[in-house]
């Protein structure tokens, strides 16, 4: 049985709507208004109750479409853009990895979600805005984030979350589970995947580690790949087309090697290969043509060709005829005696004498006259075609259709019907039979180095993560590993992490994995929930105006789903101002006074304390 048939949904992205500005989020203090920045898709709704709220309100690709010298109004973004493919090199994102370090294109995915929230105040939002940031996000991204928020839109209040850990508290408390929660989470999103532990209901940030593979490699694998396996498809295999075989057709195998060995047997490939149908035009030229036509169509190629010849020749005997006239008056003038002007036309002509200019007459008579007998006899033949009916007939009109290249290939005599052809299957051809790459690509998460990546993979970083604790933090830690992020959707991925957790674990010891329920919506829910359970102003994790202006940019109000705020204490050597070293003069007899010995004392340095926060 042959595998199934798909093809290419390619679907396009409809802008979306301005909506109004709800009645009851005009409350005084402001409805809070939740964004997960993700680098792939941002998410974006209001953290109330009620019908309507229960989910994000915007859900676009963080993207911008702002060719190069463009005015800002005509930059596009998110689901303003139709198709990514055509402006592939056009398109910028804020984010360098999973870090915001382009606050350009930040403040334009900004004004694009306020302005669709229905937000119209001039000058300011008074809203407060809850943000996802990276696992230890730089000081100097959540500077200038926050001042982006404070100084532009001149927001009340700003809470900066962990999108991996509020997807962790939000399954947790859908589950009942009481805090303080002890896991570690596994996040893998469109740049970057991560292993955050979590003691006690706070990140350990210290022991976070970072894994530079995730969703865009895997689509770019992908799509090199295919372009070697197909090569004439090249235009087809676009990495819009193969992030949707990825969400759709990939899975995680369970055992990578003993699945590959399955691939080998032709009735496992037949069953499980997906056959992938390219756009094509089924037509074939001159498939359903008739005998009449066909012969009809050959007889009207051949009278073009015909009169194509004639007028090169014609054209060609007009100019032999033009220069035999040139020539013929330079040696008119030899006969009437006017030999300085003979001579004079010879040079100009670049001959040496008159021998070599009889030369030429007799050439160019020769010409003209050979072609006014081609001329001749192509009319005759054009009169017998007309009888004889067939360009097989005419041999001589034969070779100048094989020497016309713009004839077309149907005018040369037909085959014998009894020749048995070929049949071509034109929709084959134009089928991507997705097989092995089904497993191989999401692999690439556990062995980097398919892609000549050289770093650990996520479960190897796992276990480089889990030795850095004591055996008991690690049954806690274990006993509750939770999985989350857009590219921890394929089918087997939570069977395979469980695997390779057995074979790094000690004998009979526990542990537990689960999957989040939505895992690429989960943050902003869990975002949302924490902004329910905590206004603004009254309670921890939040940032004012004020504290932002007393305690500068990089200040973080913590709570269990953010960073840890960690201020270290660092010496650094200051270099004071000497003081007016002595001089002391020390002449001799004999010396001149102007010799001098100079000692100073070493300046000291003076060790200031200069505090540190880092994330």
């Amino acid at each position: 049985m042959k595998g199934n048939i798909f093809s290419f949904q390619d679907s396009k992205t409809s802008p979306d709507p301005i909506f109004e500005l709800p009645a009851q989020c005009l409350t005084q203090t402001g409805v809070p208004i939740v964004v997960d920045n993700g680098s792939f898709q941002t998410r974006a709704g209001w953290a109330s109750t009620g019908a309507g709220f229960e989910s994000p309100r915007l859900l676009f690709r963080s993207m911008a479409a702002r060719s190069r010298g463009a005015a800002r109004s005509e930059t596009q973004i998110g689901n303003d853009i139709p198709n990514l493919e055509p402006l592939r090199w056009l398109l910028k994102s804020q984010f360098d990895r999973n870090v915001v370090v382009n606050l350009e294109i930040q403040e334009l995915i900004f004004d694009y979600v306020f302005t669709h929230l229905g937000i119209t105040s001039e000058g300011s939002v008074e809203h407060p805005v809850v943000l996802t940031e990276a696992p230890c996000n730089p000081l100097h991204c959540r500077q200038m984030m926050s001042e982006l928020l404070f100084e532009c839109y001149r927001v009340p209040y700003v809470s900066y979350g962990v999108d991996g850990l509020y997807s962790f508290y939000h399954n947790h408390s859908q589950r009942r589970l009481q805090p303080p929660h002890t896991g570690i989470i596994l996040s893998s999103g469109y740049h970057s995947s991560h292993i955050l532990p979590v003691v006690n209901g706070r990140l350990d940030a210290v022991n976070c580690k970072r894994v530079n593979v995730a969703g865009s490699q895997a689509a770019s694998y992908l799509q090199r790949l295919l372009q070697l396996k197909y090569p004439g498809h090249l235009a087809a295999i676009t990495l819009s087309r193969m992030e949707e075989l990825l969400h759709e057709h990939s899975y995680t195998a369970v055992d990578y090697h003993e699945e590959l060995e399955k691939w080998r047997s032709p009735e496992f490939y037949e069953r499980e290969v997906h056959r992938i149908q390219l756009p094509f035009s089924g037509k074939v030229p001159g498939g359903c043509v008739s005998v009449e036509e066909r012969q009809e169509r050959r007889a009207q190629q051949l009278r073009r060709l015909q009169e194509i010849n004639a007028r090169r020749r014609e054209e060609k005997l007009q100019q032999d005829q033009e220069r035999l006239d040139r020539l013929m008056a330079v040696q008119e003038l030899l006969e009437d005696g006017l030999l300085d002007q003979f001579h004079k036309s010879l040079v100009h002509l670049n001959m040496d004498s008159a021998e070599e200019l009889q030369s030429y007459i007799n050439k160019l008579q020769l010409a003209v006259e050979q072609g006014r007998q081609k001329l001749l006899h192509s009319d005759g033949a054009e009169g017998r075609t007309e009888v004889g009916g067939t360009p097989a007939d005419h041999p001589y009109m034969l070779v100048l259709m094989l020497m016309d290249s713009d004839f077309p290939e149907d005018t040369l005599p037909e085959k014998p019907t009894n020749v048995v052809q070929p049949v071509f299957n034109m929709a084959e051809y134009h089928q991507l039979f997705v097989g092995t790459e089904r497993l191989r690509c999401p692999e690439i998460l556990f062995q980097p180095s398919l892609t000549g990546e050289d770093q650990m993979g996520l479960m190897e970083t796992l276990q480089y993560v889990l030795a850095r604790y004591t055996p008991e933090q690690q049954e806690a830690l274990v006993s509750n590993v939770f999985l989350t992020g857009g590219n921890m959707q394929y089918p087997g991925m939570k069977e395979r992490v469980e695997r390779e957790l057995l074979a790094m674990r000690p004998f009979q010891s526990q542990f537990k994995v689960t999957m989040a329920t939505r895992p690429a919506l989960d943050s902003w829910f869990g975002a949302r929930d924490w902004a329910l359970e905590h206004p603004a102003g009254g309670s921890e994790g939040w940032i004012s105006r004020q504290e932002y202006e007393e305690k500068g940019g990089e200040y973080l109000s913590e709570h269990c789903a953010s960073n840890a705020f960690l201020p270290m204490k660092i010496v650094k050597p200051v270099l004071a101002r000497p003081a007016e070293p002595p001089v002391t003069s020390q002449t001799s007899a004999g010396a001149s006074p102007a010799v001098a010995t100079v000692t100073s004392t070493p300046s000291s340095s003076v060790a200031a304390d200069v505090t540190m926060v880092t994330s």
